[in-house]
Formats: C-alpha cells, sequence, structure tokens
C-alpha cells in the first residue's frame, strides 16, 4: 500500500549531503494513462496514480545555492537554469516519489557530475530565464549529443493557490527513484511545504523536447495543469536501496 500523501515533509535523516534552493518554478502536467507509461520506470517501482491517472511534469526553474549542507555555495555547482520532465512514481514498500526521464542543465560542471555520482539523466542546455513583472519566460535548446530538441514556455503568474488533492499528489514528493548501477534507488529530500499561485500558460513551444524522452504522443497537446512557486530550500540525504522498508522519520 502507497504511503499517504503528506504535504509536510518528514523530517529527513542525517546525515544531510546537500542543498539546493528551487527559484522561480512553472510546473506544467499531462495526465495520462498509467499503462502508457510503465516502460520508463526502474525495477521495484510503477506509476504512482490519483483517480485512475499517472502524470507527466515538465518543470522549467532556477537553481541556486547548490551545495553541502554547510559553507557556500560550491562556485562550480552553485546557480543554474534546469528543465526536468517526471514521472510519479511509488516503491515496493509503498515510498512515493519521482523518476526523472531528464534534466536539462545550462552548466556543463553540474551535468557531468549529476550523472557520475547520482546516474541522473542531465543534459547539456543553452537555457535562459525573463523576468517582466508576472511574466515569466523559459527557453531552452539541448546541445546534446544526436539529440535535438527546443522549448519556449511563457506563464502569468496570477493568485494564490489553494491545493487540493491534484496538487498535493504532484508537489508532496519528498524523494526520487533512479536506477543506478543493476539496483533503484530511493534518494530523499525534505523542503518547506510548497506555496503556490495559479498560472495561466500564454506561450507554449517545443520541438522534439517530448519526443527526445519518449513522449511524443504529448506533443501538441496542451497540458491539463498549470502553476507557479516562487520556490523552496531544499535538502537530500543518504539514498537508500527503494526495497529498504520504510522507517518512521528522525533526526
Amino acid at each position: 500500500m502507497a504511503e499517504p500523501v503528506e504535504f509536510e515533509a518528514p523530517l529527513l535523516r542525517r546525515p544531510r549531503i546537500l542543498r539546493q534552493n528551487w527559484r522561480d518554478l512553472t510546473f506544467l502536467h499531462w495526465a495520462v494513462e498509467p499503462a502508457s507509461l510503465e516502460r520508463f520506470y526502474p525495477p521495484g517501482t510503477e506509476p504512482d496514480t490519483l483517480e485512475g491517472k499517472s502524470y507527466v511534469g515538465l518543470v522549467p526553474f532556477r537553481m541556486t545555492d547548490t551545495g553541502f549542507p554547510h559553507g557556500p555555495a560550491v562556485p562550480w555547482l552553485g546557480t543554474f537554469l534546469e528543465t526536468n520532465i517526471r514521472l510519479y512514481s511509488v516503491d515496493t514498500t509503498g515510498r512515493r516519489g519521482v523518476v526523472f526521464l531528464s534534466l536539462d542543465a545550462d552548466r556543463a560542471a553540474v551535468v557531468g557530475s549529476a550523472r557520475a555520482v547520482f546516474g541522473l539523466p542531465y543534459r547539456w542546455a543553452r537555457m535562459r530565464h525573463e523576468v517582466h513583472g508576472d511574466t515569466h519566460t523559459y527557453t531552452s535548446r539541448l546541445r546534446w549529443p544526436s539529440t535535438h530538441a527546443s522549448s519556449s514556455i511563457r506563464v502569468q503568474v496570477g493568485d494564490a493557490l489553494t491545493p487540493g488533492p491534484l496538487e498535493h499528489f504532484l508537489t508532496a514528493r519528498w524523494g526520487l527513484h533512479v536506477a543506478r548501477a543493476g539496483r533503484t534507488l530511493h534518494l530523499p529530500n525534505e523542503h518547506p511545504a510548497w506555496v503556490l499561485r495559479t498560472a495561466e500558460l500564454t506561450a507554449f513551444e517545443e520541438h522534439g523536447l517530448l519526443a527526445s524522452v519518449g513522449l511524443q504522443e504529448l506533443s501538441g497537446r496542451p497540458p491539463d495543469h498549470v502553476a507557479f512557486s516562487h520556490g523552496v530550500p531544499a535538502q537530500f540525504g543518504l539514498p537508500t536501496l527503494a526495497s529498504t522498508a520504510r522507517r518512521p522519520a528522525g533526526r
């Protein structure tokens, strides 16, 4: 049985290994049939669902202050732009998480480090984020071998959004699942509850981005849900095998 969806993060066990600030995030989500996504999940995990649907998320944002738990940001990792495509997972212990199909970033050192250390599917891209009042525009063009993809997203941020079951399901995720060296790991995180805002998608162009991760069927289809957040600080703990039994959180 899947663990309850908890909007407040469980306490993250020590030691902490990494900190980041996630800023100016736009959440685009498509509702899909879970069976259509099963091929993307690492062993021991499957699509998490809400009312019979699973979701594909496309999330552009700014990353700042990346570093170790204490001390200054690491200069070659500290601040960069990212656009990720993610799915929602649950493992055999009932632990919920996300599975990343891609994480595009505009800093090559981040791409190389995250791929080598965590096995995450980072890709190098040329990216830009512009803010004019309540309008946020994100552009990205991959700089990755044999892959041609780009995107442009513009949203108008609105009023505070009172989260319901869907917003909790999409954003209250306290870890990620990743296949690494023949095993599936769970990397836990902790951050304050999201403060969400409504957002209107005023422009959206993607040329090969969804197709580059095997989701070409979503190309040309508008997202079913759009939201925005000014962001949260986050910390990560040590990864464990996804098959490890869940334990009460604690310091």
